[in-house]
This record gives C-alpha cells, sequence and structure tokens, in this order.
C-alpha cells in the first residue's frame, strides 16, 4: 500500500465528527485520525446563539453519552469539570441554554488539540489507487486509507433569492455576524423569511434588540405551527426507527416524512411560540406595529438598491402582491438534504471527483450503505468513504441536523472503518 498521512481524515469538525473522534478514542485508540476544519477555531451555531434561546433536545443525547454512559465526554462531565454542574441542575429548565450547549461542543473539541487541522479548506476529494486523496485550498495534499465527510448541510435558499449576491441578504445562521451592519442604525427595517423556530427566535430578539426598528415576518402558512412533540412521533430518534427507515421503499420513505415532517420541520416549541403570541398582542394594547406578520405569504421577487432591499410579496390565497423595502433578509428557511433525488446535491460539492464511481439508487440518488458509506458502483471500487450527518433522505430524521443520534451514528461508522481497515 502506498505511504499515507492517516488511516481517516474527517473533514469537517463540528458535532458528527467530534463524536467520531471521541468514538474512536475509546473504541479504537490505535486509528490515527486527522480531522480538517475550515473555521479558525471550534464552535457550534455561533450566528444564532441567541439570548435566552435553548437546545429543542434532552440534554443525554450528547456527543456520546448514548454510546457510553460512562464517558469522559459528556455533557454532564463538562458542566462537572467546569465547576457549574449543580448551578446547572438549580435553574431547572427543560433544556440547556444554547450558549451552555455551544460551549460543551467546543469543549470536547478542545480535547483533540493534536488531530485538527483548522483553518483547513477542502476542495476535492479524489481516488489514488486504494487511497482517499483529500486536497484543500492551500494547495496541500493529503493521503488517507479512509474519509469521513461532516460537512453540514448547506443552507435552502428560496428561488427567489437565489443569484442575488447581495450582503445584505444572509441565512439566518450569520444572524449575529451581521449585527455589526447596524451600528448606528437604532431602528432597522428587518424582513425574517420563514416559519420555523430559527424565525420566531429572530423575530422575538430583533424586536427586543431594536424597540425603535420593524420586523416583517414573512411566512407561507396561515401562522406558525407548534412542534410535534408527541412521545410516538418521538420514536423517529430511536436507532430502531434508522434500521426501520433504512429498510423501506422509496415511496414508504416519502409517506413517514410526511407523517413525521413537523416533529423538526417548519415548526417551534410552544413556549417560543407562547412568547412571540405575547409580545404580538402586547404591542396592539401599546398601539405599536413593530412585528408585522405577513400570512400566507410568499416571496414573488427581490430587487435590492441603495435604500434597501425590496421583495414582492404575493398572499397565496388572494393573489395580491404589495412590496416592502427592508435594510435586511435573514433567510430562517433551513438547509437542503444532501442525497435528495429531487434536489440539486447528489453528494457534497468536495466528492464530485468520485461522482463515476458512485452507485445510483433506480431514483438516481448515491447509495448509502447502513453504515453511512458510499457504495461504489458494481464495475469499479471506491476506499472507505463515509457521510457523518448529512443522508436524512435515506436514514431518516436522526440525520436532520441533530445531536439525537449523533453518538450511535459515530459508533456505525466508527466500527465500520475498523472493518475496513482491518481487512
Amino acid at each position: 500500500m502506498a505511504d499515507y498521512d492517516a488511516d481517516v481524515i474527517g473533514i469537517g469538525f463540528g458535532p458528527s465528527n467530534i463524536a467520531l473522534a471521541i468514538a474512536l478514542e475509546e473504541l479504537y485508540p490505535d486509528t490515527k485520525a486527522l480531522f480538517l476544519e475550515i473555521r479558525g477555531n471550534p464552535g457550534w451555531q455561533a450566528g444564532m446563539l441567541l439570548s435566552g434561546s435553548d437546545i429543542q433536545h434532552n440534554p443525554i443525547r450528547d456527543l456520546v453519552t448514548l454510546r457510553n454512559p460512562r464517558s469522559r465526554f459528556s455533557f454532564i462531565n463538562y458542566l462537572h469539570e467546569e465547576n457549574r454542574l449543580v448551578p446547572f441542575l438549580n435553574l431547572g429548565l427543560p433544556f440547556p441554554l444554547r450558549k451552555d450547549y455551544a460551549r460543551y461542543v467546543s469543549w470536547a473539541a478542545a480535547q483533540f488539540p493534536d488531530r485538527v487541522q483548522y483553518g483547513a479548506t477542502v476542495t476535492a476529494v479524489r481516488v489514488i489507487g486504494d487511497l482517499a486523496e483529500v486536497e484543500l485550498a492551500s494547495g496541500q495534499r493529503l493521503r488517507a486509507r479512509s474519509v469521513v465527510v461532516a460537512p453540514g448541510r448547506p443552507p435552502n435558499i428560496p428561488a427567489p433569492f437565489r443569484g442575488t449576491a447581495d450582503p445584505r441578504i444572509f441565512h439566518y445562521t450569520r444572524f449575529l455576524d451581521y449585527l455589526t451592519e447596524f451600528e448606528g442604525n437604532p431602528a432597522p427595517r428587518i424582513a425574517v423569511v420563514g416559519g420555523s423556530q430559527a424565525a420566531a427566535e429572530l423575530v422575538l430578539d430583533i424586536s427586543a434588540r431594536f424597540p425603535e426598528g420593524h420586523v416583517h415576518n414573512v411566512v407561507r402558512g396561515f401562522g406558525y405551527r407548534q412542534k410535534d412533540l408527541s412521545p410516538f412521533h418521538g420514536e423517529v430518534y430511536f436507532p430502531e426507527f434508522v434500521d426501520y427507515y433504512y429498510s423501506s421503499s422509496d415511496e414508504t420513505k416519502h409517506d413517514l416524512d410526511r407523517q413525521l415532517r413537523y416533529t423538526n420541520y417548519s415548526a417551534a416549541d410552544l413556549d417560543v411560540l407562547d412568547a412571540l403570541n405575547a409580545r404580538l398582542y402586547e404591542q396592539g394594547l401599546d398601539g405599536h406595529d413593530q412585528i408585522e406578520l405577513h400570512r400566507n405569504t410568499e416571496v414573488a421577487r427581490v430587487r435590492p438598491g441603495p435604500a434597501g432591499v425590496t421583495l414582492a410579496l404575493t398572499q397565496r390565497h388572494r393573489g395580491t402582491t404589495t412590496e416592502i423595502t427592508v435594510d435586511a433578509v435573514a433567510l430562517a428557511t433551513g438547509f437542503t438534504d444532501l442525497t435528495d433525488e429531487h434536489g440539486s446535491h447528489f453528494l457534497p460539492q468536495m466528492l464530485e471527483p468520485i461522482r463515476p464511481r458512485v452507485d445510483r439508487t433506480p431514483s438516481g440518488r448515491a447509495s448509502i450503505g447502513r453504515d453511512y458509506r458510499v457504495l461504489a458502483a458494481p464495475a469499479d471500487s471506491l476506499p472507505p468513504i463515509h457521510l457523518n450527518g448529512v443522508c436524512e433522505t435515506t436514514h431518516g430524521l436522526g440525520d436532520a441536523g441533530s445531536f439525537s443520534l449523533v453518538s450511535l451514528r459515530a459508533a456505525a461508522i466508527a466500527d465500520s472503518l475498523s472493518k475496513s481497515l482491518a481487512a
């Protein structure tokens, strides 16, 4: 076998690959792993660490506990080592603050200083013999016996905004980064597009942060929908459901997606909805119209100009169109699902060089194994290349950017890698 730099190269070092680093450390410590992260430092949802916002999953569903409850990498041990376990328990919050969980993710990442290269932008993954070659924007080329790709899902940009390269239009994950643009403008006009948890949180944050400003919330439906928290539907985050979903036909998968959509998408937690509803009621009492909710409305056209960004809004049931002009547009519109046969993403862009080698399902999407491995076409071969956290279409909602199954997915990939590398 040719020389190589690592047994495993992990692309991305967010929660999914941090969980993999932990799994390899605890299960297969002799595996030489190197992780490449485009950001300059570890972090999680830095642009959405809004004051008072919380996570949306049980904190025990962290980077490791479902796989190994005794692990030193758990959220509970993080609190213990930070001398905040008792104060945290005294909070009585059902879910931790998002800021606290983000610090936990960074704390866990910091346990692997010698295995992560930050500021590393991967441009392509190629196959060289029986190895994977990872090309970086710097020109550096690294070779590994296997690759695990965890780039996160690309933002979902609604059609009217595509091709509009204006910095005043941004995905909600960049919200806090954008705030410096409002320095000297105490009364900005901001449009929030979407009816998700993130949209409701942004509307509340902006209205509190800029009491003299104006918020337009453009919602495609009649209003906000409460997240489906039925314990029965919550079983989509059980490992058994991944097996059930993976082995189902495409028709069955589509039916399950339809039934279970509101456990994760286009919905918000009740406490957030109550807070937003109370804010709207209170502004009515005060005779104030700071928050304007545009129901059953879609953005038809976008026209950036020197005075702001003008949005043409179409009322879906009346067919009427109005225009608003704002200083910024936050797109709280979620993320694109990779490997979606109806989408534009076959695989993460960096894997484009291996496309001819990849097997396809009858519907045309990339074939992904139950162990998250990209499967080679029958007449071809691939070194072990796994997708970590971007397989919702094949593995179900547990891959929809949630922490719920991250530790068990990491274990499945680590086990698969161990078998492949031992062969």
